[in-house]
């Protein structure tokens, strides 16, 4: 065996020690963003890229949220650190309308505020996870959960639910995929990428299931406004009220509110774990920018006549892009019931000839539809097997029939 250089004093020597930590090093760039920001730099050269890539709501910020923040820059208050675990006035009002929109009755103790939705799955995964303890991870997911779990130490185990079954796990798939060392379930519902709502009953079924193993939920809310056909998002804890003690919700102001900028999410979980989680935070991030606290007050506590407003623009949309995907040969687009995403399987475009170039993958695919009819889409790489391609539909109704337009017209040519 050879041994590192060493030294006068007998130490390693530095310039074989690694530039970066194995942890940190073995972290994944979002593809999601990765995707967003390449649309951008395009478009920044002048060039005509429609990009399908962000899960972000292209509208503004309702003004009346905006308004209040504006207000909030002026009052020295806002100026100061404040309590770690978010400001009283802001728990006060996500216990209000966890209570309106979800029948969740919780208690200020049970919230910490985070800076976004992204802070409050990672600090949730590094509050309950111990190394090698495995979270099962319905499949495809959003492209941070696995990441957010490896970094807790824990281990990610994929179980897949392809377009025919609608991209929802069953309770026997789960069962299935239980280990001795299982400890988390993930549930997003509405799901990002796929738009996949679960109704009520396969909730309570999965809830139930989870209790009797002494399996916790992580249960992501943050799509629960985004609803079409009559679907509903069900709350888990809600479901199955016996699980609320091994049960953390995260939720923020992001999508249904046209708010990703401003960095507001939340935990909801059991006293210990909440403030577990916010002597984490106290030294991690300590609290969330008090301005963008104050606007989510305004936000929680104010009318919900604009995400109304949204929710029929995004499913106009939906119907639209659905359509037209289904429109091309070889590719199947379930309907989604939630969020704002539509994830077609492609499978039956890979191995076809497309202008010399014959994907063999959907990240391949992904690539040469941005080269040829600069066009961004996220490929199922970056959420798990491949074979599928994510597109928001979180843009213009213009923007969105010309890049869909051109991808059929490209598809077309497959031989």
């Amino acid at each position: 065996m050879t041994l590192p250089p060493r030294c006068k004093d007998g130490g390693v020597s530095e310039s074989t020690k690694p530039r970066i930590s194995a942890r940190i090093g073995a972290i994944a760039e979002s593809a999601t963003l990765a995707v967003d920001a390449k649309a951008k730099g395009l478009k920044a050269q002048g060039r005509p890229v429609v990009g399908f890539g962000a899960g972000e709501p292209d509208f503004p910020t309702p003004d009346y949220i905006v308004e209040v923040a504006a207000a909030a820059t002026h009052n020295p208050v806002n100026h100061r650190y404040s309590p770690a675990g978010g400001l009283p006035e802001l728990k006060a009002a996500i216990v209000a309308k966890t209570a309106r929109d979800s029948r969740y009755e919780v208690e200020p103790a049970n919230v910490l505020v985070t800076n976004g939705g992204k802070q409050a799955v990672y600090q949730t995964f590094a509050t309950l996870l111990d190394p090698g303890d495995e979270v099962l991870l319905p499949t495809p997911y959003w492209t941070t959960y696995p990441e957010a779990i490896r970094l807790a130490g824990g281990v990610p185990v994929e179980v897949f639910a392809g377009a025919d079954q609608g991209y929802l796990v069953t309770v026997d798939q789960l069962e299935a995929a239980r280990t001795e060392r299982t400890k988390v379930l993930l549930y997003c519902s509405p799901s990002n990428p796929t738009g996949a709502v679960y109704p009520p009953e396969q909730v309570e079924a999965i809830g139930r299931w989870a209790l009797s193993h002494g399996i916790w939920v992580v249960a992501d809310e943050i799509y629960e406004h985004l609803t079409y056909d009559g679907a509903v998002a069900t709350s888990m804890p809600v479901a199955v009220p016996e699980l609320a003690d091994t049960c953390v919700v995260v939720n923020g102001v992001a999508k249904t509110y046209a708010m990703t900028g401003w960095r507001v999410g939340w935990m909801i979980g059991p006293k210990d774990v909440i403030k577990a989680a916010t002597n984490l935070q106290s030294h991690a991030t300590s609290n969330v920018a008090n301005v963008s606290q104050r606007a989510a007050v305004a936000a929680l506590e104010g009318s919900l006549d604009a995400v109304e407003e949204m929710r029929t623009a995004f499913d106009r949309r939906r119907k639209t892009i659905v359509e037209m995907l289904n429109a091309i040969e070889g590719v199947h687009c379930p309907v989604p019931q939630g969020a704002f995403y539509a994830y077609p399987s492609v499978e039956g475009v890979l191995g076809r000839t497309i202008r010399g170039r014959t994907p063999q993958t959907s990240a391949e695919l992904a690539e040469l539809i941005l080269d040829e009819v600069e066009v961004a889409v996220v490929p199922g790489e970056a959420f798990g097997p491949s074979g599928y391609l994510r597109f928001s539909y979180a843009l213009g109704d213009d923007d969105l029939k010309e890049g869909v337009g051109r991808i059929q017209a490209l598809l077309a040519e497959a031989h």
